[in-house]
């Protein structure tokens, strides 16, 4: 558009996008099982849960769906307020129908929430609070209007980890956003440079490097149990993708910067926007990419994008955490 559109215009837009990418998603064929990889199978943490043999692939990648295998993710209610702090709810219920309270810990949480709007502006990554009744509960603000999703990510216990997805309105008149290519980001005097190719079918390294006014950060502190956390969106449909990297802090192998590698498999061509959240003195920043799986290194692009990144103060383990 133009000119700023009214959000049930652009709703009804990203309805006919949104299908559109998810028979493009399912045409292309499923993501892969190999652990690690940004192809893993419907997992929401790459590196640490993974098809076992005898399992069949799914019919879609994670995230395009509010329900799969019996779980359904139902929000108390799907509107936002722009540019307030708004109390979302949620509830994730089970193949019984009722409310699920069990939940394994991945990555010291229980449960990973990630928004952003459809145009991938406005990257949340936060850690609801649960009630004795499976209700779900954290502050969440955006910032402008427009057409989010929520990504719920989970593993109930006894059962493999899964990522549904919602969408959620906040009215209002808005302007899309359009990221060009970019693998260089600044946030709070951070550069973090995104080095490696996005090979559809082939597992391939990626590392980002984080330095600050030309210094390596050597001391990168550890964060919900590693030194980095990816998640890929792919333009279009936003399949949803989080993987770790390789190696643990404290493993004595692991150095805490300032490369972070990732084993990183996409399972179709596209572009992919990729959200680094890195912890250093006790602040987690939130680095932001744009990256197609046709190489970058072709059109020398390596200027950030203006709103390519944002920090915060790391909270309190209390279930009410600003990005994680």
């Amino acid at each position: 558009m133009n000119t700023a559109g009214k959000l049930s215009v652009y709703g009804a837009a990203l309805a006919l996008v949104a299908g559109g990418g998810w028979a493009i998603g399912t045409a292309a064929g499923p993501f892969t099982s190999e652990a690690g990889s940004l192809g893993t199978k419907d997992t929401g943490h790459g590196d640490h849960h993974h098809t076992t043999a005898g399992e069949t692939a799914p019919d879609q990648p994670a995230g395009l769906s509010s329900s799969k295998d019996g779980y359904t993710l139902s929000p108390a209610s799907a509107t936002l307020t722009p540019r307030t702090t708004n109390e979302f709810s949620f509830r994730i219920t089970g193949p019984d129908g009722k409310p699920v309270t069990g939940f394994d810990v991945e990555h010291e949480k229980r449960m990973h929430l990630i928004v952003v709007r459809r145009d991938t502006a406005g990257f949340q990554h936060v850690h609801p609070a649960m009630a004795a009744d499976g209700t779900w509960t954290v502050p969440l603000a955006v910032a402008d209007p427009g057409s989010y999703r929520a990504f719920a990510d989970f593993a109930p216990t006894g059962g493999r980890a899964t990522t549904l997805g919602v969408d959620l309105a906040a009215a209002g008149d808005f302007q899309p956003v359009a990221y060009p290519p970019s693998r260089v980001a600044e946030v709070a005097g951070y550069q973090v440079r995104l080095d490696g190719d996005l090979t559809p079918g082939h597992t391939a390294k990626v590392t980002a490097t984080v330095t600050k006014d030309g210094r390596e950060i050597t001391d990168l502190q550890p964060y919900l149990g590693a030194y980095g956390h990816l998640v890929a969106l792919r333009d279009g449909d936003l399949a949803y993708l989080h993987v770790h990297p390789d190696g643990s802090p404290g493993d004595g192998a692991t150095r805490p910067g300032p490369d972070v590698t990732f084993r990183a498999e996409v399972p179709s061509a596209g572009t992919y926007r990729l959200f680094l959240d890195f912890q250093h003195e006790g602040t987690v920043h939130t680095a932001e990419f744009t990256v197609s799986t046709v190489s970058d290194s072709d059109t020398g692009t390596t200027e950030p994008h203006p709103q390519s990144a944002s920090s915060h103060p790391e909270p309190s383990d209390d279930g009410h955490g600003g990005h994680g």
